[in-house]
C-alpha cells in the first residue's frame, strides 16, 4: 500500500471551449471536497484506523493529507479515492519538522488553525500565493477569544504562526458573518477547551463538520443556526463514504440545463440542506432538475440528479439562499446571462473575498463575452442573452475557469479561458468528464 505523496505543482494551463451539441449520459462526480477535508482531519484524532472511500484526489485535500502525515499520522492509500488514517488520538498530534503548506486551501487552513490552536507544540500555516491573500482575521479573533495566540500578516492575512501550550477556555460566540468554515474551526479548537463551547449562526451554514463529529462519536448538539459542544471527550475511528461533490456538479447541472436537448444524470451526489442553495435558485429560474435514489452516505443526504435541457428566466436571487450556493455563484452568473430576462444578485459580498474576487472576474469575462452585467459591491446584475465568443482570465479560480467553460460550450465562436492549472485543486479530471458527456474543450 502506499502513502500519501505530494501533489505535482501546477503550471500555466489555458483551455479553449467551444459550442457543444446536447450533453447525455450518466456521470460520477468525485467526492466532496469539504467532507475529504473533515474526514482526514478527525480520522487523524480518532481512536482507531478509520477508512475513508470516495476522497477526492485533489490537490487541496490532498496538501489536507501531507500536513496531517507531517504531524504524525500514517495514512495509507491502498487505491485511487480511499485513504486509511491510523488514527493518534485527541492528544496524539507531534510538532512537524517544517511549515504546514495548505496549498490553496481556504478551508484546511482555516479549519487547521481551530485544530492546532490547542496543541501544545507551535505551527506555522502557510499557502500559496492566492491563499496569501484570503483574510483569516475572522477565524483568529474567535479563536483569540478562546485562549490562542496566532500571529498573522498584517490585515490578518497569511501565514499564521500559532503558539502551543495555549490553556483555551470555551466560549459563547455569536458569528458577525455566517461562515461554515469560520464556525467549524472554532468547534474544532473547542475538542481542547475547558468548558462549553457554542457557535450562533446569523443564517445556517452548512453543518459537515457538525455531522462527521457526530459520526465519529464525539459528543455534540446542532440544529440550523446553533452548535454546542464541550472538550474532553475521545473521538472513535469509522468508515466514512465521501459523496460526490455539489459544487463540482453545479458545472454539469447547469451546462445541462442550457444546452438543448440535454439530459444527464449524475450519480449519489451529496445534497447537505446548506449547500443546494443554486438547486433553489435553478428551480425557480425554470430549470428541470428531478431527485432520484434518495439514501444517507457518510451522515450526508444523497440523491441522484437528472437534469433536462429547460429555458431559464432570469429572476432576484432571494437573499436567503446566498449562504446555501456561495461556492455555486460563478456558475450562476452563466445561467443568468443564458437566461430571458433580467437575474440580480445581492447579499453575496463573500465573493470578494474567496480564491480571486468572484463578483469582479465573472463580471469582467462576461463583458469580453459580450454580456450586459452591472457589478455591484455585493453582487450584480445581469441582462440575460447571447453569449458570445473571446478570450476571459479566470484569474486562476478554479471555479470561474469551469464556470467559463460552459460559457464557451453556449456560444458561436470558441472561449478561450486563461490561466486553468487551479481547477485540479477541487475538481481533477474535469477535462476528461467534460469531454465524456459531449462538451468541446481542449487545452490551447
Amino acid at each position: 500500500m502506499a502513502t500519501e505523496t505530494a501533489a505535482a505543482g501546477g503550471s500555466r494551463l489555458d483551455w479553449l471551449s467551444r459550442r457543444s451539441g446536447p450533453m447525455q449520459g450518466e456521470l460520477v462526480i468525485p467526492g466532496d471536497k469539504s467532507v475529504s477535508h473533515r474526514a482526514i482531519m478527525l480520522g487523524a484524532l480518532a481512536d482507531g484506523v478509520s477508512q475513508i472511500d470516495g476522497f477526492l484526489e485533489g490537490e487541496d485535500t490532498r496538501a489536507t493529507a501531507r500536513i496531517f502525515a507531517a504531524l504524525g499520522v500514517r495514512i495509507e492509500t491502498p487505491s485511487a479515492s480511499r485513504r486509511i488514517v491510523h488514527g493518534v488520538g485527541v492528544d496524539g498530534l507531534r510538532a512537524a519538522s517544517d511549515v504546514l503548506d495548505c496549498g490553496n486551501a481556504g478551508t484546511g487552513m482555516r479549519l487547521l488553525s481551530g485544530l492546532l490552536a490547542g496543541q501544545a507544540f507551535d505551527s506555522v500555516l502557510s499557502g500559496d500565493e492566492s491563499l496569501h491573500r484570503r483574510p483569516m482575521r475572522r477565524v483568529i479573533e474567535p479563536l483569540a477569544a478562546m485562549g490562542a495566540r496566532i500571529e498573522s500578516e498584517a490585515g490578518g492575512l497569511p501565514p499564521l504562526r500559532i503558539k502551543g501550550g495555549c490553556a483555551l477556555h470555551g466560549i459563547d460566540y455569536a458569528l458577525p458573518i455566517a461562515s461554515a468554515q469560520v464556525k467549524s474551526a472554532v468547534l474544532l479548537a473547542g475538542l481542547y477547551a475547558r468548558g462549553e463551547t457554542v457557535v450562533r449562526e446569523p443564517h445556517p451554514t452548512r453543518d459537515y463538520t457538525e455531522r462527521m463529529l457526530q459520526a465519529f462519536g464525539y459528543p455534540i448538539e446542532f440544529m440550523p443556526g446553533l452548535a454546542r459542544l464541550s472538550g474532553g471527550h475521545r473521538l472513535r475511528a469509522c468508515a466514512v463514504s465521501v459523496p460526490a461533490d455539489f459544487s463540482s456538479a453545479a458545472f454539469f447541472i447547469v451546462a445541462a440545463s442550457l444546452i438543448p436537448g440535454s439530459c444527464v444524470r449524475l450519480r449519489a451526489v451529496g445534497l447537505n440542506p446548506r449547500r443546494t442553495g443554486l438547486l433553489a435558485a435553478l428551480r425557480l429560474m425554470g430549470a428541470d432538475i428531478r431527485e432520484h435514489a434518495r439514501s444517507e452516505q457518510g451522515g450526508e443526504p444523497v440523491a441522484d440528479l437528472e437534469i433536462r435541457h429547460a429555458p431559464l428566466h432570469g429572476i432576484e436571487v432571494p437573499v436567503e439562499l446566498v449562504p446555501d450556493m456561495i461556492d455555486e455563484f460563478p456558475i450562476l452568473f452563466i445561467a443568468a446571462a443564458a437566461a430571458k430576462g433580467v437575474t440580480t444578485i445581492r447579499g453575496a459580498a463573500e465573493l470578494r473575498v474567496k480564491e480571486s474576487d468572484r463578483i469582479a472576474v465573472m463580471a469582467a469575462g462576461l463583458r469580453n463575452l459580450g454580456v450586459r452585467i452591472e457589478e455591484r459591491p455585493d453582487g450584480a446584475v445581469i441582462e440575460g442573452g447571447a453569449i458570445g465568443g473571446g478570450e476571459v482570465d479566470s484569474a486562476t479560480d478554479h471555479r470561474c475557469a469551469m464556470s467559463f467553460v460552459v460559457a464557451g460550450a453556449l456560444a458561436p465562436a470558441p472561449v478561450r479561458i486563461r490561466d486553468c492549472a487551479n481547477v485540479a485543486t477541487s475538481f481533477p479530471g474535469f477535462d476528461r468528464l467534460a469531454r465524456s458527456c459531449g462538451l468541446h474543450l481542449e487545452s490551447s
